[in-house]
């Protein structure tokens, strides 16, 4: 995740282990503190995702499913609705942006890339 996911140093795929990240819009940066709360190797990482100072809690949890000769993931952020309405930043637009550009561009390039 640290290649393709946000700054993360360190990251531990292991159930109780804490992280956080810096992110955000282009005006206004958020420290993010997750904390991992299930592991299945090669199948399933889930973890807690709140921000520092703000109310609200949410869970994302990224799934790995074979199909043919390829791996489907599926990409669940649970909870949105948690977070503090009246900051426009925290919209449900803004995260399904930014998984999209997670998902189908950070981590489409990292895997396409040989040098990893």
């Amino acid at each position: 995740m640290k290649k393709w996911y946000f700054d993360i140093d360190p990251f531990e795929a292991v159930e109780g282990f804490e992280f956080n990240f810096q992110g955000g819009s282009e005006t206004k940066k958020y420290k993010h503190l997750c904390k991992i709360t299930e592991v299945i190797l090669q199948r399933k990482l889930s973890y807690s995702w709140k921000y520092e100072n703000y109310t609200g809690n949410t869970l994302v949890t990224f799934e790995l499913f074979p199909q043919d000769d390829k791996t489907l993931l599926k990409l669940t952020h649970q909870g949105l609705d948690s977070f503090p309405s009246d900051n426009p930043d925290f919209a449900k637009e803004n995260f399904a942006q930014g998984w999209t550009h997670i998902i189908g561009e950070s981590l489409k390039d990292f895997l396409e890339n040989k040098e990893n």
